[in-house]
């Protein structure tokens, strides 16, 4: 029977090694007066910080294994082990660092006062790389992690023999995903929608809140969250009200009588208006588009910075123009006419 005193206690060693390294590395950033990054990067930060020890860690005890004086039945499946872990802990490292690279560099553009178009357009395309590299990463780490296998090795020839025709099986029966993945790609980089865009999609009004790879996630004005496939936007016409300039221009349709006084109407609008902090004071008209025998179509229109505040000054502006009418003109509201037939 061998000694468990001398693995167990290089263990230990290895353990309290890592543990006072990570004190050691605390204790210089609070004596250094670092200056203190943003909370998503400190968040990162945080989290970078177990794959950090865990890999120290299995590095560690992959190089004093040696000198642990175990038998040769024990000391090869723990060594396969080890570098297991080693691998496992070194991909997760890599992927929270690409992160961390990532966030601190957005976090930088961002810091230069740039466009807040230009902004959303970054964001949405370092979200889709991060997501690409990590792909990439968790990929390569199980490919080397297979390769520490000797039966992996040893059917590696017939394996890149008919890799061929592996791929081609794939292919076909991964085509609406493999299609997705490159839609994603295509729609972070070919700059026609970003996380923050006013889309109307399907009918649907709502915010990009999310895209990834295979899908996206539009929030509406009701709190419902829409989730379509990537290929929805790339192979479908969408409209995107907020692309280059989130400014857009509202509209809000009156049916009134043929005796509605214009001008009082007109010059109430645009007193109104001046009120009212949605509109951004770009532009503004009050005109007769339409008419039928029994009434005229009215319709008013607002320029406002956004979506949300185009659709809020629409509603106010026509809650306020009735008010209006049913007060200092009751006879421009329509009436439906009624003939007395005697009997």
């Amino acid at each position: 029977m061998w000694n468990l005193v001398r693995p167990l206690a290089l263990a230990a060693a290895v353990v309290l090694a890592v543990l006072a390294a990570d004190r050691l590395v605390l204790l210089l950033s609070r004596r250094a007066n670092m200056p203190l990054p943003g909370p998503q990067l400190r968040g990162l930060l945080r989290t970078c910080r177990i794959p950090v020890l865990l890999t120290l860690g299995s590095l560690l005890l992959l190089a004093v294994e040696p000198g642990a004086g175990l038998p040769a039945e024990v000391r090869a499946p723990l060594r396969h082990a080890l570098l297991l872990a080693s691998l496992a802990t070194g991909a997760w490292l890599a992927a929270r660092l690409v992160a961390l690279l990532i966030d601190t560099s957005l976090a930088r553009y961002a810091s230069e006062g740039r466009d807040p178009a230009r902004i959303r357009r970054v964001r949405t395309q370092t979200g889709m790389l991060g997501r690409l590299a990590g792909a990439a990463i968790a990929v390569l780490a199980l490919a080397t992690a297979l390769l520490t296998f000797p039966a992996v090795r040893a059917v590696g020839a017939s394996l890149l023999a008919s890799a061929g025709i592996v791929g081609l099986v794939v292919g076909v029966a991964a085509q609406s995903t493999l299609a997705n993945v490159f839609a994603g790609i295509q729609l972070a980089f070919g700059d026609m929608v970003r996380l923050g865009d006013e889309v109307l999609v399907a009918g649907d009004w709502g915010t990009v809140e999310e895209i990834t790879l295979t899908y996206v996630v539009v929030a509406t004005w009701d709190q419902r969250r829409i989730v379509m496939p990537v290929s929805y936007f790339v192979g479908k016409p969408f409209e995107n009200w907020s692309r280059r300039d989130p400014a857009i221009t509202g509209t809000a349709l009156l049916h009134l009588d043929h005796r509605t006084p214009m001008t009082e109407l007109r010059a109430e609008f645009e007193r109104l208006l001046k009120e009212s902090p949605k509109w951004d004071g770009a532009g503004s008209a009050l005109q007769l588009v339409d008419t039928t025998p029994s009434t005229i179509v009215v319709r008013a229109l607002m320029t406002a910075r956004n979506a949300g505040d185009a659709f809020e000054l629409r509603c106010w502006i026509r809650e306020r123009l009735l008010a209006y009418l049913r007060e200092h003109a009751p006879e421009a509201l329509p009436r439906v006419g009624v003939v007395h037939r005697p009997d």
